[in-house]
């Protein structure tokens, strides 16, 4: 299942509340402000701050 753009206009980081990038090339939402990649599964961003990775650590 693809991941709907439309939904970058709704979420937010978790951790700071800001804006997120979509990244197609390794499926993440990233939050460029506290340098975290959140990943998605089967289209559905998993926004949890547990789940994140820091983006030196992203594939």
């Amino acid at each position: 299942m693809a991941f709907d753009k439309k939904l970058l206009d709704i979420v937010a980081c978790p951790v700071c509340k800001g804006k997120l990038e979509y990244d197609k090339t390794t499926q993440q939402l990233i939050c460029k402000a506290d340098k975290l990649a959140y990943p998605i599964t089967d289209g559905i961003p998993v926004l949890l701050e547990n789940r994140a990775v820091p983006l030196n650590e992203a594939v």
